[in-house]
């Protein structure tokens, strides 16, 4: 038998704990591939971190890296150099990247610099925003890889483009693997004894709702805008805001209480739960956005754009900003509408399979 093609997938991030869970499980199934883990730490908290490395499975990784609680340069940059030392002693067939962190990018940057062949999964996607970090992120990333995992037609007319037809690079369509996980944990999800005491009783006819981007926590208008929103819907119906490390640090900062029901981080499956018995999500967060949608649930995005597009599009998806009156507005049209869930713009729930085979391909190519 052939020696197998061996992947370094480099993860650092909730979100990407989630995407890997899916990619890794395909891996193990398939006896041509050796699957190496490095977290770089970006997310370290249990809550942040170790618990999704429990709950979906995920192999232990066989290096963490511990870097976190950086700027975005000296995050990336410590990263970069670390990662390149694991590259040069695995010696990997590809480096494996998911989404549009300091982490995604600085693997990327490790890898090509050593010459090694990179993936990006959920490459294509744009805000148009280049205020994000996380847009310089997937921008970079998607440039230097080898093979562009797509999880939308959107995504791949973003590449298209941008010209990328011209580039010697592959782009793929599979679908989004976040679709895959939710199929897959949809029947395993619940809370634990300690989180369900911590939540409002009875569970039903509530918001769930996150803020954590830097863009809303950094700039107090914006914080004070969502927050006031979430306050006034909370009066008549019970607003859940399960709050970030570092979005509960930057509130005891500036000495802000929220008069909403405030809950600590949940782990994958207990979001998962939380979202199904809500009536309508609230976030800045990416990942949350689809996985309302998956769960059939409308979502008011707390952000001025999207990379999710097409639940825009579907009007499952309101765009409401940091807007006071906006996200008031946004939450009427949610609870009141009716909506149809039924397209499928993220395929078939089989992204994990594409990606292996499509790796394999390209290597024996």
């Amino acid at each position: 038998m052939p020696n197998p093609t061996k992947i370094l997938t480099v993860i650092g991030a909730r979100p990407q704990f989630v995407k890997a869970s899916v990619v890794s499980r395909a891996f193990a199934r398939d006896v041509r591939i050796e699957e190496s883990i490095l977290h770089t730490g970006q997310h370290f908290s249990d809550e942040m971190s170790a618990i999704f490395f429990r709950e979906l499975g995920i192999p232990a990784p066989k290096y963490d890296l511990g870097i976190n609680t950086l700027s975005h340069g000296a995050m990336t940059g410590r990263m970069l150099e670390e990662i390149e030392k694991v590259i040069v002693a695995e010696d990997p067939d590809w480096v494996l990247v998911y989404g549009d962190t300091n982490s995604t990018l600085a693997g990327a940057l490790a890898a090509r610099k050593l010459h090694r062949r990179v993936a990006h999964v959920e490459a294509g996607l744009r805000s148009f925003d280049m205020r994000m970090p996380e847009e310089v992120n997937r921008i970079l990333t998607d440039r230097i890889s080898d093979i562009l995992f797509c999880p939308t037609t959107t995504a791949v007319a973003n590449l298209e483009g941008e010209g990328f037809r011209s580039f010697p690079v592959r782009v793929v369509d599979t679908g989004d693997v976040m679709f895959d996980a939710v199929l897959f944990n949809r029947k395993r999800a619940r809370l634990s004894p300690e989180t369900a005491a911590s939540l409002p009783q009875p569970l039903n006819d509530f918001v769930i709702a996150t803020v954590h981007r830097a863009e809303n926590t950094d700039n107090i208008i914006r914080l004070q805008g969502i927050l006031a929103a979430l306050e006034e819907i909370h009066r008549s119906t019970p607003v859940v805001l399960l709050v970030h490390p570092r979005t509960r640090k930057l509130l005891g900062e500036r000495g802000i209480e929220p008069k909403l029901w405030l809950a600590e981080p949940v782990g994958y499956l207990e979001m998962l739960y939380l979202i199904d018995k809500a009536q309508i999500v609230m976030t800045d967060s990416g990942g949350l956005q689809k996985e309302a949608f998956f769960l059939q649930k409308c979502c008011v995005t707390l952000r001025d754009n999207t990379e999710w597009t097409e639940l825009v599009d579907l009007g499952v998806n309101v765009l409401a900003g940091s807007n006071r009156e906006k996200i008031i507005d946004g939450f009427q049209r949610c609870i009141s509408g009716e909506f149809d869930f039924s397209a499928t713009p993220y395929g078939d729930g089989t992204a994990g399979e594409k990606i292996v085979k499509s790796l394999l391909q390209s290597y024996d190519s």
